[in-house]
């Protein structure tokens, strides 16, 4: 079973329950049901999780809730702990470099703060 904890900044602030907080109470609950299988499920279909290509090992959540479609970026910290770290609502085919850029910022912040 795994474990998906959201990461938060060096001063405390935590972008993934921002961005949840940004939706409305239907899409909120999708994404908690996804974040719910992606915990609960030993293989979890990838419609719900995948690993990006060509990144820093990062794997987006992927929640689908009517006409809207919903990431959830972050990484792997073990076997089965996943930290989300970035969250966007997408609107392209592709995955935007720039998001992707975001979580792997943070990873690096993330893997720096907890080494200390």
């Amino acid at each position: 079973m795994r474990k998906v904890v959201f990461y938060k900044t060096e001063s405390g602030k935590c972008p993934v329950e921002g961005f949840l907080d940004s939706l409305s109470s239907k899409q909120a609950q999708k994404a908690v049901w996804v974040l719910s299988i992606v915990e609960e499920l030993d293989s979890v279909p990838s419609n719900y999780l995948k690993k990006l290509v060509n990144t820093d090992d990062i794997w987006e959540v992927r929640v689908n809730c009517s006409n809207d479609i919903f990431r959830f970026l972050g990484f792997f910290d073990g076997p089965n702990l996943i930290i989300l770290n970035h969250a966007f609502q997408k609107k392209t085919q592709k995955t935007p470099h720039t998001e992707i850029k975001t979580a792997e910022e943070r990873k690096k912040d993330y893997l720096r703060r907890r080494h200390l």
